[in-house]
């Protein structure tokens, strides 16, 4: 491995760690504010974060294989197979938390709850700005990328469009007085993921299984 193509998988591995630990706190604030404000979208959001901490985390872990493997003289594999197999585990982790997002609205909408809308928008504009940090953190240029860094980055830019789903339909629920408009907006959220996600099975199972 090529000294420069070390230096950005360090730098990668360090930016991706920071990440994972900013996306699991805002998660379990997501997540905890969703269920005491009965918000179907803000816990829609903090349920795909949670899928991010984990499929992030999935990539962080690969750089720390890749890096040891790649200085092991007992390894002779390919480590870009390695990456590439983070990257399809982190589109099935999204899959099947699309599905559970859409379960749980389809719920909603036979079992309707009073939302509290403004602690509900201000969480999700909180996870919003976080997201919009981590895609700064992650952001990288094409020439010195790879397949895990770029999964990760479209990982939190989808969370991004996630929460901006969550704050509209939380406005327009408020606004309008028709909650429904709230779990629509989740159900748009689970579309958006499941959309990403099987592009992403797709591009990392063809360099898993050698496809050109």
């Amino acid at each position: 491995m090529s000294d420069l193509k070390t230096t950005f998988r360090n730098r990668n591995e360090k930016r991706t760690l920071i990440v994972v630990l900013l996306t699991a706190v805002t998660m379990v604030v997501e997540i905890i504010f969703g269920i005491t404000t009965r918000s179907m979208a803000l816990l829609a959001d903090g349920i795909h974060m949670g899928s991010h901490v984990l499929a992030i985390g999935l990539s962080w872990l690969a750089y720390v294989i890749v890096r040891r493997l790649s200085v092991s003289k007992k390894f002779n594999g390919d480590t870009e197979k390695i990456l590439s197999l983070s990257g399809f585990s982190s589109g099935l982790i999204l899959l099947m938390f699309a599905f559970v997002i859409i379960f749980e609205a389809v719920h909603r909408f036979i079992s309707p709850e009073e939302i509290s809308y403004f602690e509900a928008i201000v969480v999700a504009i909180i996870g919003l700005l976080v997201n919009v940090a981590s895609a700064f953190l992650l952001h990288h240029k094409h020439e010195h990328s790879d397949h895990n860094i770029r999964a990760a980055y479209i990982h939190v830019i989808a969370d991004a469009l996630t929460s901006l789903s969550a704050i509209a339909g939380l406005i327009a629920a408020m606004i309008w007085d028709i909650p429904f408009i709230d779990t629509i907006a989740a159900i748009i959220s689970s579309l958006v993921i499941i959309k990403w996600s099987v592009g992403l099975l797709k591009d990392s199972g063809k360099i898993l299984l050698d496809i050109k």
